[in-house]
């Protein structure tokens, strides 16, 4: 399938279930924003030279991260039903993403730690960073389906982290071009924040929340592109 027609089917699936996706993923957003918001405030706050990181923030974290992957596993299950053709309602697709949190997470950190490694180990060898950098968005590119291979096809993590590497290895350009489908958006969030800085912590909170809204239209591509080429086991 052309690229452009993976965009196209992506947008139109955003578009035709924008209620549903909104009901599902605002309240998480806005849990996990609101965290953002105030460990931002926190370490703002904190004297860079001897900074006071207590328990709080560490719990705060964790729950982060926590909130992120229900994020992650409900927008995952809500599409699979969905292009399977089941109708769920917001409390099924939360109640049955439950049980994959735990395998996310594990997945999540794994997943992280080879993506992050080769930046951080080069970067401290001045110029090399650049090569790390590289390195680092191309392992980003194969390790973007560890997410479908734990929710839609049920493996373990390590299991779905060797199974997105290989899946991807046909696939690794395509989806380099739809996760730099970020970039804009990032960038005009970034933009849009800024206007926000001095506004209300509500008002900040629902801005984000709303541009954090937005760019789940890449997942939304990313799985449209694992779904047209994934070959049936």
């Amino acid at each position: 399938m052309p690229f452009s027609a993976i965009l196209s089917e992506a947008f139109y699936f955003f578009r035709n279930h924008l209620l549903q996706l909104a009901a599902l993923t605002l309240p998480i957003l806005m849990v996990q924003v609101g965290i953002q918001l105030w460990l931002g405030a926190e370490f703002a706050a904190m004297d860079p030279k001897a900074p006071q990181i207590g328990v709080p923030h560490i719990l705060a974290t964790l729950l982060l991260f926590l909130v992120f992957s229900l994020l992650i596993a409900s927008l995952t299950l809500f599409m699979e039903l969905r292009t399977e053709g089941y109708q769920p309602s917001v409390f099924a697709v939360l109640k049955n993403s439950l049980p994959f949190l735990p395998w996310l997470m594990v997945a999540g950190v794994f997943s992280g730690m080879a993506i992050a490694a080769p930046v951080v180990l080069l970067s401290a060898l001045g110029p090399l960073g650049v090569i790390g950098l590289g390195i680092s968005l191309y392992l980003f590119a194969r390790l973007s389906y560890v997410n479908f291979m734990v929710v839609v096809e049920r493996l373990s993590p390590l299991q779905a982290i060797k199974a997105s590497f290989v899946f991807s290895q046909g696939v690794t350009g395509r989806t380099l071009l739809v996760l730099l489908l970020y970039f804009p958006l990032v960038v005009v969030g970034s933009l849009i924040s800024s206007t926000v800085e001095q506004a209300p912590m509500v008002l900040r909170l629902v801005v984000e929340s709303i541009t954090g809204f937005i760019s789940l239209y890449v997942n939304v591509a990313l799985f449209r592109l694992y779904r047209v080429s994934r070959q049936p086991a």
